[in-house]
Order: C-alpha cells, then sequence, then structure tokens
C-alpha cells in the first residue's frame, strides 16, 4: 500500500491529492473526507500544535491499521498545524480500494484513531483569550466502536 503522511502549515489541494490517485487502474473508489474549522467568529482562530516525528509516526501507524483491516490501494493524511481561521482545511484523508465499502469504512476508522490517538494539542483564539481545547467524549467512543468489530 501506498501511504503519504504530512503535517504541515500550508494548506493542501483536495484536487490535486485526489489526482494523485485518480489515474490509477488498481483502485476502484476513493473516498475523501475534508475537515475544517467551524463555530469561530471572524477574527478568532484555532492554532493546532504537534509533535514532530512522533505525530508523523502516529499517523503512519493508524494508516498501517487500517490496511491490516481493509485491502487498500492507498492512504493519503494531511494535517495542518498553526493558526487557523474559520472555514479553513484542517486534515485530509483519502482512501483507496478496489471496492466502495473498504474505502469508506478505513476512511472513518482513520479519522477516529486521527482524533484520539495522534499527538495534536488545539487552543481557540478568542475574544476572551486563548484556551487549550480538552479532548471530547464522543471522539474517544467513536474510536470504541472499532474495538468492538
Amino acid at each position: 500500500m501506498q501511504a503519504v503522511i504530512r503535517v504541515q502549515q500550508r494548506d493542501f489541494s483536495l484536487a490535486e491529492e485526489y489526482d494523485c490517485l485518480a489515474g490509477r487502474t488498481d483502485i476502484g473508489a476513493i473516498v475523501a473526507f475534508v475537515g475544517r474549522v467551524r463555530d469561530l467568529a471572524p477574527g478568532e482562530a484555532l492554532e493546532l500544535e504537534h509533535y514532530p516525528g512522533m505525530t508523523e509516526k502516529a499517523l503512519a501507524g493508524i494508516a498501517e491499521a487500517a490496511q491490516q483491516r481493509w485491502p487498500l490501494q492507498a492512504v493519503t493524511v494531511i494535517h495542518r498545524v498553526g493558526k487557523l481561521g474559520p472555514a479553513e482545511q484542517i486534515v485530509l484523508v483519502l482512501t483507496a480500494s478496489t471496492h466502495r465499502a473498504a474505502a469508506y469504512e478505513a476512511n472513518a476508522f482513520i479519522m477516529d484513531y486521527l482524533k484520539t490517538e495522534a499527538p495534536f494539542w488545539k487552543r481557540e483564539h478568542t475574544a476572551q483569550g486563548a484556551q487549550w481545547v480538552d479532548a471530547r467524549e464522543s471522539d474517544e467512543t467513536a474510536k470504541l466502536r472499532w474495538e468492538k468489530q
């Protein structure tokens, strides 16, 4: 399986990343997830920090775990760091397989594990000041569904 893992400040292009996979004849389905910054007022920002090296290794491990569960031809995970404003892209996950069910399930699996296992930290910058964002119980619950399967 081909895996592309990147953590970067610059934005990414869904179209360009999709095109990297679209010409392959061994792929029958490509599923894309793009996460974006939401619920912030103009002038407010979300800041993402990571642990360089460790973060990429964790993302590669998550992609490998997906490959062990589903027959995937390719996985792309791009996660942005730094200060991001409302409606900016944060994360891209592309999963490619010969069949759509595997691509859909692997994509959801990767996102559920990324939210709970990858070493990213979020801080919201609002008019009231900066505040670290706590992990959500709902993210942990989403991940647990895969452990029951």
